[in-house]
Formats: structure tokens, C-alpha cells, sequence
């Protein structure tokens, strides 16, 4: 792999806006919105299976809690879906890394293991931060 050009390698250090192909910012958006979205419908239907197994497993033990966790979570992943299909931009992305980063984070302290997961459970989330991270710089001019 070649280095980057030295002007790109300039406007990177200097903060500029990232430049991204239309088509590719529809097809990452679209995956974002695929993640946010069907990640609350899961939750959502199947609230008594694994979320359950996993605030089980974390200590929790009210069936209470552990349904408006779930809910709660289902809830955000909605709106957040919701904002980045109907209004894209940096506030959606932000608020999706924000939300990752609190979820992460509880995961994290509750379930270190998810990190040890084969399934890459928590490691997904690194390469979907970094998504969001190119949407927000390519999207510097677009948003005030």
C-alpha cells in the first residue's frame, strides 16, 4: 500500500473535510440505518431471549428492569435509525457514536467478556465508530 499524497496527508492534519463519493456515503449510510434499525427490532421482539440472557448474566434479576432496559435501548436504536434515514448529518452522527459509546461502555463494565466474543459482539462496534467518523468529517461544509 503507497502512502497517501502530501496534500492529502496536509488537509487531513489540518482538520478539512473529508471528500466521500455520493454513492459511498448512501451505501454507509445505509448500513448504519440497517444497524440502528433492525438492532431495535431484535430487541424489541425478542425482549425474553438473548438481552435477557445477557442482563441475567450481568447480575440483574428484575424481570422489570430487564424489560425496560431492553425497551429503553430499542427505543434509542429506533430514533437514532430513525435520524440518521430521515435526516442524516453531524448531529445523527454524533448521537449514534454517543449512544455506541454508552452501550459499549456498560457492556464493558458489566460483561467484559463480550470483548472475547467470537462473534465480535463489541468489537463491531470499532469499525461502525469509525464509519461515523468519516460521515462527520465529510459532512463539515454540509452541516453548520
Amino acid at each position: 500500500m503507497t502512502a497517501p499524497p502530501a496534500a492529502v496527508g496536509q488537509a487531513a492534519a489540518a482538520g478539512a473535510p473529508a471528500r466521500l463519493d455520493p454513492a459511498a456515503r448512501r451505501w454507509l449510510l445505509a448500513s448504519l440505518v440497517a444497524v440502528w434499525l433492525g438492532t431495535a427490532a431484535v430487541s424489541a421482539i425478542g425482549l425474553h431471549t438473548q438481552g435477557r440472557e445477557l442482563l441475567l448474566a450481568a447480575g440483574l434479576r428484575s424481570d422489570f428492569w430487564i424489560a425496560a432496559l431492553i425497551l429503553s435501548g430499542a427505543a434509542a436504536d429506533l430514533a437514532v435509525g430513525a435520524w440518521l434515514w430521515w435526516r442524516p448529518g453531524r448531529g445523527a452522527y454524533a448521537a449514534a457514536l454517543l449512544l455506541m459509546g454508552t452501550m459499549t461502555m456498560l457492556a464493558t463494565v458489566l460483561l467484559p467478556g463480550l470483548w472475547l466474543d467470537p462473534l465480535g459482539r463489541l468489537l463491531k462496534n470499532l469499525p461502525i465508530a469509525a464509519i461515523l467518523c468519516v460521515l462527520w468529517r465529510a459532512d463539515a461544509k454540509r452541516t453548520p
